[in-house]
């Protein structure tokens, strides 16, 4: 007999599946590579910023990433400036941030830090720290 936690657990396992083999799509929008070069910029310009904490091998990252190609794409954040950072390559920088896990996602108006979570995959709280900063 199937139960619902093992049903919802095939789901979660069916997604992650198909999101890991599926190809980039032609157009989709992409994250900038952190620098501390693109950061200063973007703060200094007051710009909404999403400092989005990855790792290649975080399931809940890939999950994260999905999430937030979604709402890149739409208009209110046309100026929102996501910046991605490589957990495993770019230690200084998620010393930097005081994150202590990957899918780390932390959200600046300017220079000031909105928000931040670790390992959220809703998109409707995702949405709602994008737009605490717009």
């Amino acid at each position: 007999m199937l139960t619902r936690r093992s049903a919802t657990s095939m789901l979660a396992s069916l997604v992650l599946a198909t999101m890991v083999s599926a190809p980039a799509l032609a157009g989709e929008p992409s994250f900038q590579t952190y620098t501390p070069a693109a950061f200063e910029a973007a703060k200094a310009a007051g710009k909404p910023i999403l400092v989005a904490i990855h790792a290649v091998w975080c399931g809940t990252c890939k999950i994260q990433r999905v999430i937030l190609n979604d709402l890149i794409k739409q208009p209110e954040f046309k100026d929102l400036v996501v910046l991605r950072v490589d957990f495993d390559d770019q230690k200084e920088a998620v010393t930097g941030f005081g994150a202590d896990s990957q899918s780390t996602l932390i959200v600046y108006k300017g220079k000031t830090e909105i928000t931040r979570t670790v390992g959220d995959t809703s998109g409707k709280r995702i949405e709602a720290m994008l737009r605490s900063a717009i």
